[in-house]
């Protein structure tokens, strides 16, 4: 919870001018090629993809801008993808900014979950007091719509499948694009068990 408090505290006294002004109809345009993965509307088919449709635009924003850095730096700074770095590190804080106003201003397509987890509920609304695991209410809300303010992103109806593995990185450490290292926290303490059903949960939450 120290952490919690800390990073809200960093995220209150940010100021947010340096962010460029996007523009969702040029957004659009530039999310042609990034349909074949994200979908045309942002909500991706591929479960091992996420779905951007929906989410919060400066979250979006600062995604690219970390698999951009990450690519500038040989890895020393931001989020590593080879994929996502290579087709980010080729656009303009412009280009950034529109596509997260596109993404952001398409509504999210929540697929039913056939088999939801009891243990992923109680895990995401309670966390586990005797392991230590913050439960996920605290940041992503019951609703798991995230809070754009504090940086945190909506998780309700993500493809379960890409849940698992951002959360499997986290743990492992090879996702550490997290503000304080709050994520890698929480996921250091999960089991494989866990993550399954916190993943399946999540994604079913409409």
């Amino acid at each position: 919870m120290k952490k919690l408090a800390l990073a809200l505290s960093v995220v209150a006294a940010m100021s947010s001018p340096a962010m460029a002004e996007g523009n969702a109809e040029a957004g659009k345009t530039k999310a042609l090629v990034c349909s074949a993965c994200h979908g045309v509307d942002g909500n991706s088919m591929i479960d091992m993809y996420p779905k951007l449709a929906g989410q919060h635009p400066s979250y979006l924003e600062k995604q690219l801008k970390e698999f951009r850095s990450a690519m500038q730096t040989g890895g020393k700074e931001g989020r590593m993808d080879p994929i996502m770095g290579s087709m980010a590190i080729g656009l303009s804080d412009q280009d950034i900014a529109d596509l997260a106003a596109f993404y952001s201003s398409q509504a999210l397509v929540v697929a039913d979950v056939a088999e939801v987890p009891a243990a992923g509920e109680t895990l995401y609304k309670g966390g586990d007091m005797a392991r230590g695991i913050t439960s996920c209410v605290a940041c992503h809300g019951p609703d798991a719509k995230g809070m754009e303010a504090a940086g945190f992103p909506a998780l309700g109806g993500q493809h379960a499948n890409y849940i698992k593995i951002q959360l499997t990185k986290f743990r492992d450490t090879n996702r550490h694009n997290d503000l304080n290292g709050m994520m890698q926290d929480v996921a250091k303490k999960l089991s494989d068990a866990d993550i399954e059903a916190l993943s399946k949960y999540i994604s079913s939450i409409k």
